[in-house]
């Protein structure tokens, strides 16, 4: 079975194209244009998209008229899953934290995880051993971070990301770029850390699935073992759309 995952995301459009569970190809920064061709150029049997940024309804008008299967909107609330949903109010929660959810537990069944979507957001979900989402924290990514600081503030200028993600950021930074740097930096590594060491504490068997744009900045500075997994969002989205198709 072939399929189509779209992920409508706050700042970009990503699609993975799928074979049986095998990512065939996958890219982000997409318009509707580009999606048409790529539906029309692989030609899958089912699409599922999810959206935290629009209204999928023109998408999915479209797509009807391209894909002779399934056309399934994700909706966390409603959407039948292959995992149990325990938060408490699944109406208000983001598609690609529960699809990410969904992902991190078939690639790791019966082992509590915890998900680290690191993107527009820094998002630390848990998946209990029992494939349970039990939710998790949201908090400003790298690129708000160094952006609240310039917006807030009368004189504290806009830093941009660094282009080696692996770099060291010194801890202590001896003009106001290298202190911004590091305060934004190096505070958000600890405080994933401390968040990862406080679920550990909880769950000694806990395994971390790394997603999202700014994976490899958090990849180096774990210090524990992970699996990096870019195309999380995407792979869980295919498996809503698998258990829809065959339920």
């Amino acid at each position: 079975m072939r399929t189509l995952a779209l992920d409508i995301g706050n700042t970009a459009v990503k699609y993975g194209c799928f074979e049986a569970d095998a990512l065939l190809e996958t890219a982000a920064g997409q318009t509707a244009a580009q999606v048409r061709a790529v539906v029309q150029r692989l030609q899958p049997e089912h699409v599922v998209l999810a959206s935290v940024a629009e209204a999928t309804d023109p998408w999915t008008a479209e797509l009807r008229q391209l894909v002779p299967g399934t056309v399934l909107e994700f909706a966390p609330a409603a959407t039948a899953l292959p995992i149990r949903n325990a938060y408490a109010t699944p109406h208000t929660l983001g598609a690609d934290r529960l699809a990410a959810a969904v992902g991190a537990a078939w690639l790791l069944p019966g082992r509590p995880v915890v998900v680290v979507d690191a993107g527009t957001a820094i998002k630390c979900d848990l998946v209990a051993a029992d494939g349970t989402f039990q939710g998790g924290s949201i908090s400003p990514g790298l690129a708000m971070r160094f952006k609240a600081l310039n917006t807030f503030t009368g004189r504290l200028p806009l830093i941009d990301l660094p282009t080696d993600r692996a770099a060291t950021v010194p801890l202590t930074g001896d003009d106001t770029q290298s202190s911004i740097r590091s305060g934004v930096l190096n505070g958000a590594a600890a405080e994933v850390r401390g968040m990862l060491a406080e679920y550990e504490a909880q769950f000694p068997q806990l395994a971390v699935v790394l997603a999202g744009g700014d994976a490899p900045f958090f990849r180096t500075r774990l210090k524990r073992p992970i699996f990096v997994v870019p195309e999380l969002v995407l792979l869980g989205l295919h498996r809503i759309l698998v258990h829809h198709v065959s339920t």
